[in-house]
């Protein structure tokens, strides 16, 4: 399956990954064109991020288009080529072992990592608020969201450990109640107007649709967070090495980031329409968006779809990243024990491990910080560790995403007449995706240091230091990982000689 130039240089200094040739003898292909866009839509498509959005009133329209041609299609674009060059289990960490090394392929690969499991618990914690928005009086203290987001981690995580091929028709089906989510907010939106209620937001005022600069009472804050809302485009590609055909690896991402973009757009208009930027920002508006308009039992629908879709992505993220952990293993760069399979062919001990983590940060974060640490409301310390943790991570997450432009860059200086025989888009276009992809992680980077997620606890003057902090703590941990997952593939390989 190489598609790269075998006789460059450059090739033969890397040579192929144990990985590359493991996976695909020794895992089921199940993976067709319909079940790799399922993943994309699940594991890319947070509605939740339609709340973020909508703060922004009809800017918040435009700057998910205007995020969606700086940042997510050229994703699109970069992921689509190196998958067409490289389809191979592990994604983002095996294109960039092949373009920087062994050090930075973990690097990267430990800063996708790391904010997947992150984002476990965070839809495990939008499944526990979908519930409550079914009854309002249901867990109400940090201690007790804790254990049903730790039950939820468990649950999702037994299923994870299933046949892939039933875990792949789960994820279709929570696909399609995502789709059906949309659907009943347009259509609620669609309603509120025909019934002759007037839109909650100004949609007639043109500067309401424009980026606002202002340092206070701006909107340019927003961008930033509709730009990370978009990461995450090469994540289905951990699975490569599992598609039923090669051609499976581009055409997925024909379909599904349009799904995607349709979406975020749909279902954020529909807030502004009906809840407006200001209760359009909480999450229970999505629901009470439904409940407006269409009837409680539409409402009471469009949360059992949600819960479904977002418990389905905590599995989607555990298969996916389990991958990583898999392909670190096989290629030596971690315990081989973390990548041996179970008799359903499936990365059981890595997909154990990653939910330990997260019941462990689960824990951390609504048990055990509101125990130890006594100020302000327990609520509230949990709501400030947890958006802390989140954001963070997130930046980490923007870090890893640049390797898919810098590994682009590296392959043509490396060898550009090999690189272009392997183009599946102009040149023009992909260059002009390099660059726009890299600036706007730049600035969502930049973006969410300087304005708080949580401004009413914690203000922009504290943020940033504490953001900044906490992901470079987290960035030198990556670095020194991969110091030591190198050494460990080098004293393998010594041992193996």
């Amino acid at each position: 399956m190489a598609l790269y130039s075998e006789g460059s240089k450059w090739r033969d200094a890397q040579g192929p990954l144990a990985s590359e040739e493991y996976v695909v003898k020794a895992m089921p292909a199940v993976l067709g064109t319909l079940e790799m866009t399922a993943f994309f839509i699940v594991i890319v498509f947070f509605i939740t991020n339609c709340n973020t959005a909508s703060t922004a009133g009809p800017a918040a329209l435009t700057y998910l288009v205007i995020g969606a041609f700086v940042f997510f299609l050229p994703s699109v674009i970069a992921t689509a080529q190196l998958g067409a060059m490289f389809p191979y289990e592990g994604s983002l960490y095996n294109w960039t072992h092949k373009a920087f090394g062994g050090y930075w392929s973990f690097f990267a690969a430990f800063c996708a990592w790391f904010p997947g499991v992150l984002v476990m618990v965070s839809a495990a914690n939008n499944v526990l608020a979908f519930i409550q928005g079914l009854n309002r009086q249901w867990v109400m203290s940090p201690w007790q969201q804790g254990l049903v987001i730790i039950g939820t981690l468990a649950l999702a995580g037994l299923l994870a450990l299933q046949r892939f091929r039933t875990v792949a028709n789960v994820v279709i089906v929570a696909a399609a109640a995502s789709i059906g989510a949309v659907s009943l907010l347009g259509g609620a939106a669609a309603w509120w107007l025909l019934s002759g209620h007037a839109p909650l937001s100004d949609f007639g005022e043109i500067q309401a649709w424009l980026p606002n600069l202002a340092p206070r009472g701006g909107n340019i804050a927003t961008f930033g967070l509709v730009i990370l809302a978009y990461l995450g485009a090469e994540t289905p590609l951990n699975m490569a090495g599992e598609v039923k055909h090669r051609r499976v690896v581009t055409r997925h991402l024909c379909w599904g980031p349009l799904v995607v973009l349709l979406g975020y757009l749909i279902a954020t208009a529909a807030l502004l329409i009906v809840e407006g930027p200001t209760s359009g920002a909480l999450l229970p508006a999505l629901v009470t968006t439904v409940d407006l308009s269409l009837g409680k039992v539409a409402g009471n629908l469009l949360a059992v779809c949600l819960i479904i879709f977002f418990f389905t992505a905590i599995v989607a993220y555990n298969c996916s990243y389990a991958r990583l952990l898999l392909v670190a293993g096989i290629d030596q760069r971690l315990p081989v024990g973390v990548g041996r399979l179970n008799r359903s062919r499936v990365p059981a001990r890595a997909i154990l491990f990653q939910t330990i983590v997260a019941i462990v940060l689960t824990t951390l974060i609504f048990i055990v910080a509101p125990l130890i640490v006594h100020v302000g409301s327990p609520a509230d310390l949990t709501t400030e560790v947890y958006n802390v943790m989140l954001a963070s991570s997130t930046l980490v997450w923007a870090t890893s995403a640049s390797f898919l432009f810098a590994n682009l860059i590296m392959f043509a200086l490396r060898n550009r007449e090999a690189f272009h025989a392997q183009l599946i888009f102009p040149a023009p276009i992909l260059w002009g995706s390099v660059i726009l992809g890299l600036l706007s992680a730049l600035f969502a980077v930049v973006d969410s240091l300087v304005f708080s997620w949580i401004p009413t606890l914690i203000p922009n003057s504290s943020w940033w230091y504490i953001i900044g902090g906490v992901t470079c703590f987290c960035l030198i941990i990556a670095a020194i990982g991969s110091m030591f997952a190198a050494s460990e593939a080098d004293w393998q390989g010594l041992s193996g000689e």
